[in-house]
């Protein structure tokens, strides 16, 4: 018998008759006319339209059926009982650091079919996937500029902007000056840094330059691997490096809108491999992000199972005042919801306040929603979207055509027609005038300190015992200075003191009112004559090249350069540790000091050691903010009693008389931000740079794998595996080999950063011969198992409460020698006997990562016992064959007295139901129940295959059903 959940179209759709042409004139493009199908339509919220809509189109009567349908027109009644149904997005999207173990595994099951007997050029995704090279970058080289033009360096007094009067147009191999017709747009990323007062090109290389030259250095293997994948697999873009951060290229330049395939339309939506894709939604595009397993599910063919969520209606009123920024309304939003609690609930934007805010706001506010616990944040298309979609050089008969079928299916909205608001689960308010400049930190993106008490937050901080908010500094310490010796010179550090400024790639960073902030007030600092310490790293890596356009073009950015905050590259770099290292006498100061000292970045993620190791309190902030700081270099400032310079004729600056106002940005936006700019970054991204086209890559079905390779790998997933469905292995006396305490985050789990010299990953690549200089980092060997495997629980900061102590260490309970996590999983390994994680609440908050599923299966655990779970960290572990148990209602790890020393026995049925309850045994003689989180039919199919890779190899061997067709 067919296996259920083959791509394909059904015949006998029951919905067949809701559709029909969009035009008259073209009876072949075809689209469901959704609103014909119930009354109901009309009050569903806009994201449930567009899971209704897919529901229709991709009925196949074994994921999707008459069941879905329903339950979407009744998700009220629906959302409160945690009923499951099946979605297919219209496309997948993928980041390097998560698309690379994508491609190794559809390069594995090729070979894996083929070893079955099947046919390995069959393997392929069936749904569209981009992925996006941007996690690969790292700054080697920061105010590093070699120039032969003292503008660069010395900034006249009274210059406002750039003459328009010619720019610069770039092929890959030469410039040419573009005639006086032509836009007028001074560079893009890989052309030659034009000098605006000269306009002539200054020489190479430069910090960009020679940053991405030392990127293919570092990753050209990785590289030629995914380029394999994009030229042997099919509907697959690879967007190479240097082109941007894959939320902003996917805003710019990726979204469709509405897709035109296969003779029907239908709107756009996505998954993706980062818990941030959901930023789409900031233009009407339905997205959140899933676990890398379910990605590839997707890719596949396969639907997301989504437990359908309620909908949070958040209603926006007012205006947002003149200090305030995009950044800044996005904590308020974060705070705000975390205190009304909407985890994994769809957060749906209305109101006239909407209106208030541009295409890049709302994708500021949408790329947040995992910090402030939503599946996705939607705002609805309407005119300000169509009129962004032009700027990014829309021709006016796609403009036409979105707007016709957006308007015809009532996905089209008016933020201030009050008869056009849906109905929601729940509806909360929020007046922008009442949102104030702020920031957030110091360990956690939720913690949102205002503007205004930054200076005794901090100090309330060091007093704190240690905690989310607290470093438990003794009082007699708290005033320490210490003399530090950099480049020559002599500087004071203490606590609070700013040793990292990095405006880095997330969307806040892409917003062009927020950067042309940051540019404005960096010019005016530099004609009043402030400075930046030279210790303190600052940089600028913009989420898209269109950043460097409009800062360029503007005339800005060579203040931000004089500032240090010159763009060093384009990807996503501080928030993932790939910022290299501070100088070497900063970090020797903090130890000796145990200072807690700071960064302040604009990103979107601030957990503690993620950023560097030595810098204990991360704060994260608007573009200008980061700038305010790094000039006053010290978060312990009260901005509005404080100055933030003193001349030498002691005249005190204050931060306000340097704050641009929002007149004075919008008329630079105005004037700097045009379609352009984007067109002709468009139209290099397609082309791809020169290092990229370089790049020579196999073109074999099967990808030639390297033994000696230690970079890609081809996974042992599939080593054991059979045509016919096996039984899932037993869970026997199982040792814990992990016990986790609440709030447990994907970085504590799945490997990341810098390989650490004496940990077990840097001993197996030692053995191969590497030198700790070329162990490069997790991310960048997340294709190698053996790696990612070492590196799993490897987290110098880890908790393990069989320990007791911080770090990456458990008892072996056989020996009861105490050993690394790896080295006690190997033994473990060696003697047959499975393993089971307990954990408390939360258990897999934070960013998506596919390792945080298989490093743990690899190192031999089949089950994860805690008290909730992440949702993408859930569905991870189900994806790979690992059972979630989840605590009955009352009960945790501490009320049924568990220690982690016992040993489990874990009764799962022959035939499982979703969430049934089932009996854990202990050696002790206890017996407890526990929830078997396999939430529906689709995921218990996952688990009796053994997980969903096995599961979509078995799928591929089989022939398509008879009332289906390709």
């Amino acid at each position: 018998m067919a296996l259920p959940g083959r791509s394909g179209f059904i015949k006998d759709n029951p919905y067949l008759h809701l559709a029909e042409p969009l035009y008259d004139s073209d009876l072949g493009k075809k689209f469901f006319n959704v609103p014909k199908l119930d009354s109901r339509y009309g009050r569903l919220p806009f994201c449930m339209r567009v899971l209704l809509e897919s529901a229709l189109r991709n009925f196949d009567g074994f994921r999707v059926t008459q069941q879905d349908v329903e339950q979407i027109l009744d998700w009220q009644k629906a959302s409160q009982h945690g009923t499951d149904v099946s979605f297919r997005p219209a496309r997948v999207i993928l980041q390097d650091f998560t698309g690379i173990p994508a491609v190794v595994d559809f390069a594995a099951m090729r070979n894996a079919v083929e070893s079955l007997g099947g046919d390995p050029a069959k393997v392929n995704p069936v749904c569209p996937a981009d992925l996006v090279i941007d996690h690969a970058i790292q700054v080697d080289l920061i105010r590093n500029i070699p120039s032969t033009c003292s503008a660069r360096l010395c900034i006249p007094a009274g210059r406002h902007g750039v003459s328009a009067q010619a720019g610069w147009s770039s092929s890959k191999e030469n410039v040419q000056r573009s005639s006086p017709a032509t836009c007028r747009i001074p560079q893009i990323e890989d052309t030659p840094v034009v000098c605006p007062f000269h306009h002539q090109p200054l020489s190479r290389p430069d910090s960009i330059q020679k940053n991405q030259e030392l990127e293919f250095e570092r990753h050209k293997e990785r590289f030629q691997f995914l380029k394999w994948g994009a030229e042997a697999l099919h509907n697959v873009l690879v967007v190479p490096p240097a082109s941007g951060i894959a939320h902003q290229v996917n805003l710019e330049h990726l979204a469709r809108i509405v897709f035109d395939h296969n003779g029907y339309i239908y709107p756009d939506s996505l998954v993706g491999t980062d818990s941030h894709t959901a930023m789409m939604n900031g233009l009407g595009v339905l997205s959140w992000g899933v676990g890398a397993i379910e990605a590839e599910a997707v890719m596949m063919g396969h639907p997301v199972s989504l437990s359908l969520p309620k909908v949070v209606g958040y209603r926006l009123v007012g205006q947002v005042g003149s200090l305030a920024t995009s950044t800044e309304v996005v904590l308020a939003i974060t705070k705000h919801l975390r205190q009304v609690g909407i985890s994994g609930s769809f957060v749906e934007f209305f109101g006239p306040g909407v209106t208030q805010l541009s295409i890049a706001d709302r994708a500021t506010i949408a790329n947040m929603c995992p910090e402030y616990g939503a599946l996705a944040a939607f705002f609805p298309m309407d005119s300000v979207g169509l009129k962004y979609l032009k700027q990014m050089g829309c021709d006016e008969d796609k403009l036409n055509h979105i707007e016709c079928y957006l308007q015809t299916v009532k996905l089209l909205r008016d933020y201030v027609d009050a008869s056009q608001d849906p109905e929601y689960s729940l509806v909360v308010e929020l007046d922008l005038g009442t949102v104030m400049p702020s920031l957030s930190g110091p360990k956690r993106p939720q913690d949102r300190v205002a503007l205004e008490d930054m200076k005794d937050d901090f100090k309330r901080c060091l007093n704190e015992k240690i905690g989310f908010k607290g470093y438990q500094v003794p009082p007699e310490r708290q005033r320490d200075v210490l003399g530090c010796r950099f480049e020559g010179a002599d500087y004071d550090l203490r606590h609070g003191s700013v040793v990292v400024a990095a405006i880095t790639s997330y969307t806040n960073n892409s917003n062009p009112s927020v950067m042309l902030t940051a540019g404005l007030l960096a010019k005016k600092t530099v004609e009043a004559g402030l400075s930046i310490k030279p210790y303190i790293k600052t940089s600028l890596l913009p989420g898209s090249g269109v950043v460097t356009h409009y800062l360029n073009s503007s005339g800005m950015l060579p203040y931000m350069e004089k500032l240090g905050f010159e763009v060093v590259g384009y990807g996503c770099r501080t928030c993932i540790g790939n910022s290299s290292s501070l100088p070497e006498s900063v970090v020797e100061t903090i130890t000796r000091g145990d200072l807690v000292v700071c960064g302040v970045l604009s990103g979107n993620k601030n957990f503690k050691d993620q950023i560097f190791p030595e810098v204990r309190a991360n704060y994260l902030a608007s573009p200008p903010l980061v700038i305010a700081y790094a000039i006053a270099g010290n978060v312990g400032i009260d901005f509005a009693t404080e100055p933030l310079h003193v001349t030498e004729s002691g005249k005190e600056i204050f931060l306000r008389d340097v704050w641009p106002s929002r007149e004075e940005v919008q008329e630079v936006e105005r004037r700097s931000v045009i379609p352009c700019m984007f067109q002709e970054l468009k139209e290099k991204l397609e082309k791809g740079q020169h290092l990229w086209a370089s790049l020579q890559s196999s073109d074999c079905v099967l990808y030639p794998w390297d033994p000696k390779s230690t970079f890609i790998k081809c996974p042992p997933f599939f080593d054991k595996l059979s045509v016919e469905m096996q039984p899932p292995e037993r869970i026997c006396d199982a040792h814990v080999l992990v016990f986790f305490g609440n709030s447990v985050t994907t970085n504590h789990i799945s490997p990341g950063g810098s390989i650490p010299h004496d940990s077990p990953a840097a001993h197996y690549l030692s053995s191969l011969g590497l030198t700790p200089r070329e162990f490069n980092s997790y991310g960048t060997r997340r294709g190698n198992d053996e790696v990612m495997m070492r590196g799993t629980f490897s987290h110098v900061r880890l908790i393990n409460k069989i320990v007791g102590k911080m770090g990456p260490k458990t008892i072996h309970f056989p020996s009861g020698d105490k050993l690394d996590i790896y080295d006690a999983a190997e033994r473990y390994r060696r003697e047959h006997k499975p393993l089971i994680v307990l954990a408390g609440k939360d258990f897999g908050i934070g960013g998506s990562r596919d390792w945080v599923a298989k490093g743990p299966y690899l190192l031999g655990v089949r089950a994860v016992l805690a008290e909730t779970y992440d949702r993408v960290l859930r569905a991870s572990l189900v994806g790979v064959g690992i059972v979630p148990l989840q605590f009955v209602d009352g009960q945790n790890a501490e009320s049924l007295d568990l220690t982690g020393r016992e040993t489990y026995t874990v009764h799962l049925p022959a035939e499982p139901v979703p969430n049934a309850l089932v009996d854990v045994q202990l050696n002790t003689g206890r017996t407890f129940q526990a929830v078997l989180r396999l939430d529906s039919d689709m995921e218990l199919t996952y688990y009796n295959h053994g997980g969903l890779l096995n599961y979509t190899i078995r799928t591929n061997l089989q022939p398509l059903p008879e009332n289906m067709q390709a």
